[in-house]
């Protein structure tokens, strides 16, 4: 099998579906998370580089819409077939470049070909509707492409997360320029722009350009770019809101969580302290759907903290490549800095460490915190880091006002023996997403996945909500002869 990401060429920026050397090529280093090696060198993107690859995808882009729709499924299909012969690469890219156990790289990578599969199928639906007109007009309402859309993605799902939304994209006849995490551009840049080359997309329509802020502004808020689509932090995507907004164009943002778990008296206990630490302490924690607050009904609350902390303090931590863990490390030093001031501060206030809270390296242990009331930092912010918060309530009132005491809307699950019960207490949570007797953590590319509040400004998934979400009316009206006009 033939490398699909050839590392000796990385320090090139990928652009225009190839290759250019950049006039002001600044690099960075990618480092493993788990042992500090540098993996390869990547260069980063300038304003001046996403000045020029948003001038070529518009040139690109009306060519691209005019393809056939059977031709740009033909793209998606051939990109998931590649990444699907070349998935053990991937799956080590997301190990040691993101620091990802195995079983979630590769979870991320069959995500990943689900997203490309939906998104083969987005060219071939129905794209309009005949309206009501006169009997000598006929009147259609069509959807078509936006033109360029610009794709902000993160580190912590980056090959998923920045797939999302860029083969939607692309699949509905839109151009894309992608920006990357500079932590990941490799498994979330380098790997996407390998797939679609080999896939045939052609020359000019996709771009990927990793690199930080500064080029993530110039994207924002370029003349030619019809559309942001945001995945990341909360404070970051305000200000992607805020500028976007500023130059009136569309923006899908999906941000931060900060999550209920709810465990109600009548649920099975061994099965609910199994999925919250699922929920907790998957990929150490940094996802946004992480369980962020265990809400646990007083009566069953003690057996439940001894089942969650037996579970935490079975799994192993270390090298994700090396060995079987079943958490590898944090990102950085920044993010194990935020997770264990957290910890601290939420201890000072009065909660108690049941297990875990501790750390070596960039490698944290699981940790169950009890005593968490609504004042305190673990309950408020979104930790992004393996602390399960456990949060005592005296019936099922005070839990749903618990749950809802957040900015953030993004997902909700419930573990209960009636599934009535577990109904009735989801229509009363504020959020985009919730899962009776299942945990938080849970995603499909056809499903409307979005959050409310804090967490993100819409659902972009699905075949009609992608169609939505990448394209745009248009207002067609045809005569077969002019008519006369009063003047």
């Amino acid at each position: 099998m033939t490398l699909l990401v050839d590392t000796t060429i990385t320090t090139r920026r990928i652009h225009s579906g190839g290759w250019r050397t950049p006039a002001h090529a600044g690099t960075t280093d990618v480092l493993e998370p788990a042992t500090g090696r540098v993996l390869t060198t990547v260069g980063l993107a300038t304003a001046e580089d996403v000045d020029h690859a948003v001038t070529l995808a518009a040139a690109a882009a009306p060519a691209w819409a005019a393809t056939a729709p059977a031709e740009r499924a033909k793209v998606l299909r051939l990109a998931a077939l590649t990444l699907e012969e070349h998935s053990a690469e991937v799956v080590e890219w997301l190990v040691r470049e993101g620091g990802a156990v195995r079983p979630k790289a590769e979870h991320e990578v069959r995500s990943a070909l689900d997203e490309l599969w939906v998104a083969a199928s987005l060219p071939t639906l129905p794209h309009g509707e005949l309206l009501p007109d006169t009997p000598d007009r006929r009147s259609t309402g069509r959807r078509i492409p936006l033109g360029v859309v610009g794709v902000i993605s993160p580190w912590n799902f980056p090959l998923l997360l920045a797939m999302r939304a860029l083969a939607p994209a692309l699949a509905l006849g839109n151009a894309v320029v992608l920006k990357p995490d500079p932590h990941t551009p490799v498994s979330g840049g380098h790997v996407i722009a390998a797939l679609f080359e080999r896939a045939g997309l052609p020359e000019g329509v996709l771009h990927v350009l990793p690199g930080d802020a500064g080029p993530g502004r110039a994207l924002t808020v370029h003349p030619d770019i019809a559309m942001i689509a945001f995945t990341g932090s909360t404070a970051v995507g305000r200000e992607v809101g805020a500028a976007a907004g500023g130059a009136l164009k569309r923006v899908s943002l999906e941000l931060g969580g900060n999550n209920a778990y709810i465990v109600l008296d009548d649920a099975d206990l061994d099965a609910a302290a199994s999925a919250g630490a699922w929920g907790s302490f998957f990929h150490q924690g940094q996802v946004c759907m992480a369980a962020g607050r265990h809400i646990v009904l007083a009566s069953v609350a003690d057996a439940y903290v001894e089942r969650l902390a037996r579970q935490a303090e079975a799994l192993t931590v270390g090298d994700p490549w090396t060995s079987d863990a079943a958490l590898g490390p944090l990102i950085n030093e920044s993010q194990l800095a935020r997770v264990s001031e957290t910890i601290r501060a939420t201890v000072a206030a009065g909660a108690r460490i049941r297990t875990g809270g501790t750390s070596t390296g960039l490698f944290h242990r699981p940790t169950v915190l009890t005593g968490v009331t609504p004042t305190m930092p673990a309950f408020a912010e979104e930790i992004f880091g393996p602390v399960a918060p456990v949060v005592v309530v005296a019936d099922e009132e005070e839990a749903v006002a618990v749950a809802n005491r957040t900015a953030y809307g993004l997902v909700a699950a419930v573990r209960t023996g009636s599934v009535e019960r577990g109904l009735a207490l989801a229509d009363r949570l504020a959020t985009g997403i919730v899962h009776i007797n299942g945990q938080t953590i849970d995603d499909n590319a056809h499903v409307p996945f979005g959050g409310r509040g804090a967490s993100g400004n819409g659902s972009r998934h699905g075949a009609r909500q992608s169609q939505e979400e990448y394209t745009q009316w248009q207002w067609l009206t045809v005569r077969s002869a002019a008519l006369p006009q009063p003047f």
